[in-house]
């Protein structure tokens, strides 16, 4: 069981900083009016898993603030998650 918390951790650390790279990246192309980083592409992202680290990285730089469909739903796929591990945690205990 410890094995699979520990590859969690990592795997959510890999996926969030991705998710942070990509985010930070569609800000900076917003800027200079270059090629975007695509909304499905951002919302996959934070569906694997880089939701929580996607979100408060878009609250701090200002990206997609005034996007509801941003600012609703990540924090639902956040929230999701949480749920879900917390119905596999007790499943699995």
């Amino acid at each position: 069981m410890n094995n699979i918390f520990s590859l969690l951790v990592i795997y959510i650390f890999v996926i969030s900083l991705l998710s942070v790279i990509l985010t930070v990246k569609d800000k900076i192309s917003a800027i200079r009016h270059r090629r975007r980083i695509s909304e499905k592409t951002l919302f996959f992202f934070s569906a694997i898993g880089g939701g929580l680290a996607m979100y408060l990285i878009m609250l701090s730089i200002g990206h997609k603030t005034r996007h509801k469909r941003f600012m609703i739903g990540i924090p639902l796929i956040v929230v999701a998650q949480a749920v879900l591990c917390v119905v596999i945690y007790y499943m699995v205990k």
